[in-house]
């Protein structure tokens, strides 16, 4: 996310890291009854970056970040609608200057008070780039952020224009220009909080932080677990009904899988591949079968001198061509996927269904006259980076078979460790010619699958695509009168990529999970989490 994700967040959707040798959910009896101070624990992935709230766009990290705290508003985990949190109200008569009223009584875990400065300097601090934040653009749509991040050299003011406190419970936002959905953006974790505590040690505060959402950090033992504990003086409208989170870390999710079944873990990301045929039998009415708003794709290096020239979209078109998403989503993935044909999710708020057209619709005659005409796959190869902690071995195999039996381009695999080596060489522009890339929505609508990924130099933009015409309806559809006419905008941004097919769409994704006996109630919304603080231990 230059103007916004994670995010989403670029999200693994999943995703496993280091394996805990011993159970950290509280043992609980068969009786149904639930225990509030009681713990569960959720299968998880050891963040790529510190635990600052704009330097996460990846589900390690932000998944942590967004229990330990809490922003202006969030979405409803029942039907994914804003709802107010820390703000009490947010106004704007033009869509570009908002005015934010805060609740009264919100603390930080250190007791201090949630003030409008705290937002403010939050979002000014990183906004900054001398302070490395991966979501420093979510800011961009703000009134001087230009100043504090300029495309080159260095920033002339710390402040951003558009920020201004009135008092400790309202502060208003100025936008460069109209932004009709910019309330739905708020919800995203870089937008928010800081205490003051933070600004004298960021990178303590990074290793130990401390928040104002339902769960306060109690502890990181890295690539083995983040412990957190529910918040007692938490006022937002979604309390804890449990004890607390662990996030526990997993070498492979056939681990995690295992420890499931045998209530050592007690609700998971995904189950893998290997287990998508049975898990429902296995785990009974445990399984969870559940709309999620993410895309599987998988992305090309375009910063490469390989995959930069023109004619290069033709071999991107011509590959997704040769891709038989159909018969691996029912066999491989035992049809828990949908072959995808746009860019956006299903589900989402502006999908538009073949917006891909005919490049993601499997024709082998055509593509290998595609490959052809665009001079062919660099030395007729193709590698493609994915993590190999989180399931995806078997699609990807099934992938480059497809590609090399229907074009005769050699195709292989390039698994990473896990998924923090993987998303740092994908991040750290090491990855040659291909990668797995996965995006879960991080607000509802299709502008946060196109404008936070596609747009030029935006956070998540890991492919180095840059087409003017995109950016062109990008922009205008940023600054329509209403968040329909926003919508209706991006389909037209959409519509550019086809032409440079950056991104290869492969699937839309169900939350395929399940939890265990010592839990109840979980229930996941359309982001892939479970409704963490309803989740209930049983006494």
């Amino acid at each position: 996310m230059p103007v916004a994700v994670r995010a989403r967040w670029v999200l693994a959707a999943a995703t496993s890291v280091a394996l805990v040798a011993t159970g950290c959910s509280s043992s609980g009896g068969g009786s149904s009854s639930s225990d509030a101070n009681k713990t569960f624990s959720y299968q998880s992935s050891e963040p790529q970056n510190p635990l600052q709230p704009a330097n996460a766009n990846e589900v390690g990290g932000g998944r942590i970040i967004q229990n330990l705290f809490k922003g202006l508003v969030d979405y409803d985990p029942s039907n994914a609608k804003i709802r107010m949190q820390v703000a009490d109200k947010i106004e704007t008569a033009d869509s570009q200057t908002y005015t934010v009223t805060l609740k009264d009584g919100w603390k930080f875990h250190d007791g201090t008070p949630v003030h409008a400065k705290n937002f403010v300097d939050a979002w000014n601090w990183s906004a900054n780039p001398k302070n490395a934040q991966i979501n420093s653009s979510w800011y961009s749509d703000i009134e001087g952020y230009k100043d504090v991040h300029p495309t080159t050299g260095q920033p002339t003011t710390d402040k951003m224009s558009g920020l201004t406190v009135t008092d400790d419970l309202h502060f208003t936002v100025k936008l460069n220009n109209k932004v009709s959905y910019f309330e739905y953006k708020l919800g995203y974790i870089a937008f928010s909080p800081l205490p003051d505590g933070f600004f004298k040690d960021p990178a303590g505060y990074g290793q130990k932080p401390v928040g104002n959402g339902p769960y306060q950090f109690v502890s990181w033992t890295h690539n083995t677990q983040v412990v957190t504990k529910a918040f007692p003086d938490y006022q937002g409208v979604d309390k804890p009904k449990n004890g607390g989170v662990i996030f526990k870390m997993y070498t492979t999710s056939e681990a995690a899988y295992a420890d499931l079944q045998s209530s050592n873990l007690d609700v998971m990301d995904q189950v893998p591949p290997s287990a998508l045929a049975t898990y429902k039998n296995d785990l009974g009415d445990r399984a969870i079968d559940a709309p999620q708003g993410a895309i599987q794709n998988i992305g090309f290096t375009l910063y490469q001198a390989d995959w930069s020239a023109p004619d290069k979209a033709k071999v991107r078109q011509g590959l997704s061509m040769a891709i038989d998403r159909d018969t691996i989503t029912k066999t491989v993935l035992q049809g828990s996927r949908k072959p995808a044909s746009a860019w956006v999710a299903e589900g989402v708020e502006g999908y538009k269904d073949g917006a891909c057209g005919d490049f993601c619709k499997f024709d082998p005659a055509k593509a290998k006259q595609l490959i052809q005409e665009g001079g062919g796959v660099p030395g007729n190869k193709l590698t493609i980076t994915y993590n190999a902690d989180g399931g995806h071995k078997e699609w990807v195999d099934a992938v480059c078979n497809s590609i090399r039996q229907n074009t005769g381009v050699d195709c292989l695999g390039d698994p990473k460790a896990d998924f923090k080596t993987a998303r740092a060489a994908i991040t750290g522009h090491t990855v040659n010619g291909a990668f797995r890339t996965g995006w879960v929505q991080d607000y509802p609508l299709n502008a946060n699958f196109l404008n936070e990924v596609y747009r030029t130099g935006a956070a998540s933009n890991d492919f180095g695509y840059s087409d003017p015409k995109f950016d062109e309806a990008a922009t205008k559809a940023d600054e329509a009168a209403s968040v329909a006419d926003t919508v209706s905008g991006y389909q037209q941004a959409e519509a550019v990529l086809p032409s440079g097919m950056p991104a290869i769409p492969l699937w839309y994704y169900r939350t395929n999970s399940g939890y265990s006996t010592k839990v109840q109630n979980v229930k996941f919304d359309s982001f892939g989490n479970p409704a963490w603080t309803q989740v209930e231990v049983k006494g």
